[in-house]
Formats: C-alpha cells, sequence, structure tokens
C-alpha cells in the first residue's frame, strides 16, 4: 500500500512538473520571426541582377530551401547537431555530455547548443556564456519547436546566422564570399560556410583567411570521419584556396533596377536577359574609353514581337560623376534629330502623298518666316523620295510634313506609344527634323512599331505587367517600304552587307545627341551619346559613333540572323515610269504658270567680266532663289530680271527655284 501511495505521487509529480513546463514553454513570448530581406531584381530567368541592403546596411537574402545544395545540409546537421530531426528543441544527451566534461575538467570543453538554440539566440540577439542566457534560449528553443516544424526552423537558421561584418544569412555569405549562390557548392564551400557562423569576426576571409582555411578543414575532416564526404575529397579539398576578400554583389543593369525598386521593396522579376544586359554594359563601357569623361551613352535593346525589353543601359558607369552616370539617358528627354524621319515618310506613303520612287525637289524653299536647309548646305534638286530619306535631306522631309500637317504627325507619335514634350504652342514644321523631346526607350518604341509592320506594341520590362495590346498607326505596306529603303543603307565598316538591318541615324541641333536606331526580323535597339546636360559635342554625327554600336549590339542579342519580313501582298513595287501620273512628282502645283529660264541658254558660252551675267525668267512665283552648282548665291529675288555675281571661270550649272519649288537649271561655260 505504502509503494502504491508513493508510486502515485511520483506519477502526479511527474504530471505536475510536466504541466507547469508546458504551460512554462507556451507561456514564452515568441520574438518576430520574419525579417526584412535585401530587394532583390531578377532578371526573365530568375538570375540576380542586383539587390539592395536593408536597414543599417546588412545584406539578409531571401532564401528557400531548394535553393541550398543538399550537401550543405548535410554537412551542416553533422557538425553542429546530430540529432536534430529527433529532439525537442534540447538534445538531453548533449546537455548531459557537456554537463558532465565541463564537471571533470573544471571549463567548458563541448557546447550543447542545438541549431534550435541557436535560432533562439539569433532571434533575441543573446549571449551564450551566462547560464541564465542558456536557459532563456532552452525555453525559447522549446518554444519554437511547438510552434515550427524542423525545415522552418532551419530556413530561419540560414536566413539569421552571421557570416562576419555586414552579412547574415547563407545566401548572402555564399555571393559575398564565394561570388556563386548556394545551388552548386563544392566540399569545400560547403564546409566554409558551416565553420564561418561559429566565429564569424575571427573567421572573416577578408581579414582572416588563414583562420577561415583552418577552421573549413576542421569540418572537412570532421565530416570524412563521419562518412558524409569521402576521405580523398576532404584531402583533396583542403588544398582549395580560401576566399581572401569580398566578391562584389550583382549590379547589373542599375538604372532599371532603381525604376524597380521604387515600386516597393521585395523581388522584382524585370523582362531583362541577365546575359544580354551583361553584354550590352560591356559594349558601352569599351565604346566610352578614352573619350572625353563628360560623354554618357545609352543603349536599349528589345524584342520587337513581344515587346519585351532584353537589355536597357541607362549609362556607362553608373559611380561617373564627369559624366552624371546616375542619370538613366534611357528615359531622358533629348532632341531625336533625323530619327523622326522614317516616321513622316512613312505616313506621306500611307496617304498617298508619295511614294518611294516619288520624285521630290530638294531645292531652297521658304514657308512663311521658316527656311529650313540641309545639313551640309548644298541641294540636290530633283531626286527619288527613297534617295531623299536614305540622305537625310531636311528639305524635302520638311516638304512632306508640311503636306501631312504637323498635327498629325504629333498624333502618330502620341499613338505610337511617345509622349513628346514640347516647348511652345502647336507643332511647327520643325518637329520632323527633331524639334520636339523624346527619351531614347521611345524612340525605340516608336521603330518597334515600324518593325512590327506599323502596330504600336507598349514596351515592358517588368514581367508582372500585362502584355500590351497592339493598335495600328501605318498600313503594313507603307512601314514594309520605309524598311526596305533604310535595310538599303550601307552599313558601318566591317557590320556586313546591306538589307540585314533597317536603322537611321541623327544628330541634333548644335551636336548636342547622337542616335542611331533600326530593327532587324527580331530585335530592334537605340544608341544615344551625348552628354547628360545638354552642351553641345563637336563633331558628333549619330552615323559616325552611334550607327556602329547599333549594329553590334543587334549581332550581340541573335544567335542567328532574323531576316526582315517580305513585301505585304499589297505594297506597290514599280518603278518612277509606272507610277500614276500623280506619283511622280511631288509638290507641283497645277496652277503655277511652269518656271522656265530663258537666258543664258543652256550650253551658253559667255564672257566673265565681273559685273555678273544676265538671267532672265519666264513664268514661276516669285521670290526666286539663285544657285550655282547647288551653292546658293542669292535669295529673296522677284524680278524675273537680274543679274547672276559668278566667281571665276569654267563649266558651271545655274539653277533658280521659285517659291512654289518649281525649278529651271542651264549649264554654261564662262571665258
Amino acid at each position: 500500500m505504502t509503494r502504491l501511495v508513493a508510486l502515485v505521487l511520483l506519477l502526479w509529480c511527474v504530471a505536475f512538473v510536466r504541466d507547469r513546463t508546458e504551460d512554462w514553454i507556451a507561456a514564452t513570448e515568441i520574438p518576430v520571426l520574419v525579417h526584412a530581406t535585401s530587394p532583390e531584381i531578377r532578371d526573365r530567368d530568375g538570375t540576380l541582377l542586383r539587390a539592395y541592403t536593408i536597414e543599417d546596411g546588412i545584406w539578409r537574402m531571401a532564401l528557400s530551401p531548394d535553393q541550398v545544395d543538399p550537401l550543405f545540409y548535410e554537412m551542416l546537421i553533422a557538425y553542429e547537431d546530430k540529432r536534430f530531426r529527433s529532439h525537442a528543441g534540447v538534445d538531453p544527451v548533449a546537455t548531459l555530455r557537456a554537463a558532465f566534461q565541463a564537471l571533470r575538467h573544471g571549463r567548458i570543453v563541448s557546447g550543447a547548443s542545438t541549431l534550435t538554440m541557436q535560432v533562439a539566440r539569433l532571434l533575441e540577439d543573446g549571449s551564450t556564456g551566462r547560464w541564465d542566457g542558456k536557459l532563456r534560449q532552452m525555453r525559447l528553443a522549446l518554444a519554437l519547436e511547438g510552434r515550427l516544424d524542423k525545415d522552418e526552423i532551419l530556413a530561419l537558421y540560414l536566413q539569421l546566422a552571421p557570416y562576419g561584418g555586414n552579412i547574415e544569412g547563407l545566401r548572402a555569405a555564399a555571393l559575398v564570399w564565394l561570388g556563386k549562390e548556394p545551388a552548386r557548392l563544392t566540399p569545400a564551400e560547403a564546409a566554409l560556410l558551416v565553420a564561418l557562423p561559429q566565429a564569424p569576426e575571427s573567421r572573416r576571409p577578408d581579414r582572416h583567411p588563414e583562420a577561415a582555411r583552418q577552421a573549413r578543414n576542421r569540418v572537412l575532416l570532421r565530416m570524412a570521419r563521419d562518412g558524409v564526404i569521402p576521405l580523398s575529397a576532404a584531402c583533396s579539398d583542403q588544398l582549395d584556396p580560401a576566399p581572401l576578400g569580398r566578391q562584389p554583389m550583382p549590379q547589373l543593369a542599375p538604372h532599371m533596377a532603381d525604376r524597380a525598386l521604387a515600386l516597393g521593396p521585395g523581388r522584382h522579376d524585370l523582362t531583362l536577359s541577365a546575359e544580354l544586359q551583361r553584354s550590352m554594359e560591356d559594349l558601352a563601357r569599351r565604346a566610352m574609353q578614352g573619350r572625353d569623361p563628360r560623354l554618357s551613352m545609352a543603349i536599349v535593346l528589345a524584342d520587337h514581337q513581344s515587346g519585351e525589353i532584353l537589355a536597357s543601359v541607362g549609362s556607362p558607369d553608373y559611380t561617373a560623376t564627369l559624366g552624371q552616370g546616375f542619370v538613366d539617358m534611357t528615359t531622358a528627354q533629348r532632341s531625336p534629330g533625323s530619327t523622326l524621319k522614317p516616321l513622316v515618310y512613312a505616313l506621306a506613303f500611307e496617304r498617298g502623298l508619295a511614294h518611294p520612287e516619288t520624285l521630290i525637289l530638294d531645292t531652297p524653299v521658304q514657308f512663311g518666316s521658316y527656311a529650313p536647309g540641309n545639313f551640309d548646305g548644298t541641294y540636290r534638286g530633283e531626286l527619288p523620295v527613297r534617295r531623299a530619306l536614305q540622305l537625310s535631306l531636311n528639305i524635302p522631309v520638311v516638304r512632306l510634313t508640311e503636306a501631312l500637317g504637323p498635327a498629325h504627325l504629333m498624333a502618330a507619335l502620341r499613338e505610337s506609344g511617345v509622349q513628346p514634350g514640347l516647348q511652345g504652342g502647336a507643332p511647327g514644321l520643325a518637329l520632323s527634323l527633331g524639334g520636339v523631346g523624346v527619351t531614347l526607350e521611345e524612340m525605340v518604341q516608336l521603330y518597334a512599331m515600324m518593325a512590327r509592320g506599323g502596330e504600336a506594341l507598349p514596351l515592358r520590362w517588368r514581367q508582372a505587367d500585362p502584355a500590351g495590346h497592339p493598335s495600328r498607326v501605318l498600313d503594313r505596306a507603307a512601314s514594309w517600304q520605309v524598311g526596305k529603303i533604310l535595310s538599303d543603307l550601307a552599313p558601318p565598316p566591317a557590320a556586313g552587307r546591306p538589307g540585314r538591318v533597317a536603322y537611321k541615324t541623327g544628330t541634333s541641333y548644335g551636336h548636342r545627341d547622337a542616335w542611331t536606331l533600326g530593327w532587324d526580323g527580331q530585335h530592334v535597339a537605340g544608341v544615344w551619346i551625348g552628354r547628360p546636360d545638354g552642351t553641345p559635342v563637336p563633331g558628333a554625327f549619330g552615323g559616325d559613333l552611334a550607327a556602329p554600336l547599333l549594329f553590334e549590339a543587334l549581332g550581340r542579342a541573335r544567335l542567328r540572323p532574323a531576316p526582315l519580313p517580305p513585301p505585304p501582298p499589297e505594297t506597290l513595287i514599280v518603278s518612277h515610269p509606272q507610277l500614276p501620273e500623280p506619283l511622280k512628282r511631288f509638290g507641283l502645283r497645277d496652277a503655277t504658270p511652269a518656271l522656265q529660264l530663258t537666258f543664258p541658254p543652256a550650253g551658253a558660252r559667255l564672257q566673265a567680266d565681273g559685273a555678273g551675267i544676265p538671267v532672265k525668267l519666264r513664268g514661276g512665283t516669285p521670290p526666286y532663289t539663285l544657285l550655282a552648282d547647288g551653292a546658293v548665291l542669292a535669295t529673296g529675288l522677284r524680278r524675273p530680271e537680274f543679274l547672276a555675281p559668278l566667281p571665276g571661270r569654267g563649266f558651271t550649272t545655274l539653277s533658280v527655284v521659285d517659291s512654289a519649288g518649281q525649278a529651271g537649271r542651264v549649264s554654261i561655260e564662262l571665258r
């Protein structure tokens, strides 16, 4: 009877202690289990482009179990906590062994901290040297085991473990110390990452590389002894050099990454390709080497079929100060120079104002107070529209703009996705020569529209953004005709033969901006070079600076050449004599009497006496402009008879152009 009472009392005491212990554990206040992680910007395949530190400059990266090499898990548990999967947060075997060794030797010989207890210490940022601290960790460890499963506890350890300096967590450690993700680790790399959290500051590879190497080797030998890795692997990996310093965190697409971060923290998946982005950044850096440090450069590369931006370079060097590298020049408004001309010609083709074989005048002309001139100051008379676009002549495109109406050109820009910045009131004729502010990204979208056969599709750079709906801006035939004209241009030296890339160069007023934009059968790209502050760059021409880089960018983007498309069935492909009569010549007014140069007659031989050569006209509409061999001699002439001041002797072509664009010319010889 007495024994029975004693047994009942014992069981009651055990139950009481158990219940009180459970209540004590259940009453444990659990610290915050969700911790901030570094914002990450990733490419279309999940490759890390750039990451940002969290508060206090800490690197702490999000990590999922499938991102870790299984070998690391094996080595960590075998080295730190063999019974992790079976104990309840506190390992009684390890605790008794540690206590016995401490009593026997009078000092701590081995620790008894489980991985769960280490997580408890990391959560509370507590110490391990005092018994009260150890007891608190044991209580929190038991509480954690009651609320989390083993994988969740292990995930907390991998996220919070210290790895020296401002590095927390396995993934940040692998990137900083090894320069790689932890998904594929050698035994030596895994051993180093197991060893560092035990003494993160005294084993930092950048400050104590020998200590880091020795700690790593101890882990390797222990893993071989425990059968986790072969002894041969442990011996060979001990010969591998330990890291001697920090590896730079990925810094690809810094400007685009900043744009993504501005939308909020967390992970942002972009449409960029890390491989292409790295290639385009290398191209920009190489192109700017040895040039004026105040120069900047931007590149945008996109898939014009999907509308996805594949690479975006805002400057050659994000950290450059003289070149204001922090300014994203893909989104800065600049004058596009002649790169808007293809749109003008395409609109003229679509609306029946002209055909590539239509003849148009490149002669002096005045529209009210506006008198445009060509870039080189010379005039070529009557020539095909196709050739006028290839030569990027100003006067023909202004004539077409006047016929279209600048407001219609502005509307087509907006329909293409361009938000033009216009100073002053309504758009004028100078719009077609670059008299408007646009961004490189917008210009790439405009050229993507022409590459798609006249369908505008908004470019996108975030995978979370839905694909836009295409909208028709131009008909297919007009878009193809412009692409055909531009693809027949001779490419830069060593860039291949014509017909593969349709491209257009441009230089803004004062040589402030050098542009080249173009496309092949799959990709569209744009290159801009200039100074971010808008000051002139003497001698800068889009064809000289930017065009070779465009061809190289498109060449790097494709595994195989992507041919330009064939003409749509409705395209009118004829020679000039086969054109309908209204399309044979642009801009002649039927009501205006034909301009005739009646004197001097063609082939005349005249004596140059210094007083000038008499010129007589019939028909036409004043004012008249007088040219000799394409050079302007006089403008604003209103009388049909005047003296022409012809310098020098020899053969010369004398031309007179009226205000309607009609021209008369004769070839004479001066003696």
